[in-house]
């Protein structure tokens, strides 16, 4: 038997760090990094000689995601930092997004992909506006698990009613807005990121706290790879695949139709329609990589083979036949606008959603979210960092559904049509 075959694999989580400026966010990544042995020698060497240089006895570990010079100089996070580490049993993606409010944009776009938030609070400062803020932002962008870690109890000396007092006030805040249904996993951890208290090891100091450390809730928490392939099955296509080889008389008439499949899993002989014209087929086969397999499932990149001839181009999207999806011509959304310029209800915009693009005009917006109170306010375009419910009316169809079911289906981009950039990020409702 291989040595490797007993190695557990828990699958990748992908998870963000966020929190008011100065909770330690970058620092308690530094730390997993650190404790977990995922710092490569030279790096650890850069960062010991920088920490010198600013007359620190200790190693600043935020310097490990703070990347940018500015971010370095200013002490602060401007721009989301990816990092990637493995432990024995599984691999991680983490996301440090910054924790002031100009860049709520770049936090928008950290929590789109992450399955698991850890919002950090200053134990001497308690629940602030952006502990609420980010809190909505992680309700609304429907993160699966969220981890409350009270950070720098070294600095309330490890006071266990003090960290009582600011779980009670996030639990009372988090009911009266009505944020995180009771599908959601939220746990609360005592730590201390500069010391290592409960982040990887169990803290001598608290022996009060008989939970989980911050590494074992990330090493327990499921990634949504259940969830996912339970979902209805949807293939946008992105590539018809047509190979030209002369000498391979079997290739002749192949015609796959390549992707990655979004949520759900197929099978040969299962029945499917293709959006938007509605033609029914049977999958004749699914490959991955030229070779034929039983199933494919969520976040593989497959070829699918049809029994018929059915004319399809990317753009178009292969879903099972019983779990087909209403066309969409008008659709109303939450929206996060990007861009300095702001949305003109004037313009025409492009909308990218999976593999099709097509041409749009805002029709309404029915209000803008103050992030602060979670207040609706009246509004008729959006600013920068906005967060508004919006509507649009759509010269093609999509075929999409509601993000709180499908996050893969559920997201869009709003693109310039002049400049080609992502002005801005929806989720249908």
């Amino acid at each position: 038997m291989s040595a490797y075959e007993n190695i557990q694999d828990n699958g990748l989580l992908r998870f963000m760090t966020c929190g008011s400026v100065d909770d330690g966010k970058s620092t308690l990544i530094g730390r997993l990094l650190y404790d977990t042995k995922a710092i490569l020698t030279d790096t650890l060497t850069q960062i010991e000689k920088t920490s010198k240089k600013r007359g620190m006895e200790a190693v600043d570990l935020s310097l490990l995601t703070d990347g940018l010079q500015a971010e370095r100089e200013q002490g602060i996070t401007i721009d989301v930092a990816y990092r990637y580490f493995s432990t024995g049993t599984r691999k991680y993606i983490i996301a440090d997004a910054p924790g002031h409010e100009q860049y709520t944009r770049n936090m928008v776009t950290a929590a789109s992909t992450a399955n698991l938030a850890i919002i950090l609070i200053d134990a001497r400062k308690g629940v602030l506006v952006q502990t609420r803020r980010h809190s909505y932002l992680a309700h609304l962008m429907n993160i699966p698990h969220i981890v409350v870690a009270v950070n720098k109890m070294d600095l309330i000396d490890y006071d266990q009613a003090k960290f009582d007092a600011i779980v009670a006030e996030y639990k009372a805040f988090v009911e009266k807005m009505g944020l995180f249904g009771e599908d959601r996993d939220i746990k609360f951890i005592p730590m201390s990121a500069l010391t290592g208290d409960n982040v990887v090891d169990s803290s001598e100091t608290m022996p009060w706290y008989q939970g989980p450390t911050l590494l074992d809730v990330l090493e327990s928490a499921s990634s949504t790879d259940a969830d996912e392939r339970a979902e209805a099955f949807r293939f946008p296509v992105q590539f018809v695949c047509r190979p030209q080889d002369s000498a391979n008389p079997e290739l002749h008439d192949y015609r796959g139709f390549m992707g990655r499949v979004e949520s759900g899993s197929i099978q040969a002989g299962d029945a499917v329609t293709v959006l938007p014209s509605g033609r029914e087929s049977r999958v004749k086969a699914v490959h991955i990589g030229g070779e034929p397999v039983a199933e494919g499932v969520s976040e593989q990149s497959i070829t699918l083979l049809l029994e018929d001839e059915v004319d399809i181009s990317r753009g178009d999207m292969i879903v099972k036949s019983s779990e087909v999806p209403e066309a969409r011509k008008e659709t109303e959304a939450m929206m996060c606008w990007f861009a300095e310029a702001p949305l003109s209800p004037a313009r025409t915009y492009l909308i990218r959603h999976t593999t099709r693009t097509t041409k749009a005009k805002l029709t309404g917006v029915a209000f803008k979210v103050d992030v602060n109170s979670q207040e609706h306010v009246d509004a008729t375009t959006l600013a920068m960092n906005d967060i508004a419910k919006v509507s649009w009316k759509l010269a093609q169809p999509l075929f999409g559904d509601a993000y709180r079911e499908n996050r893969a289906t559920g997201a869009f981009i709003v693109i310039d049509e002049s400049t080609n950039n992502t002005v801005g990020a929806g989720m249908l409702l």
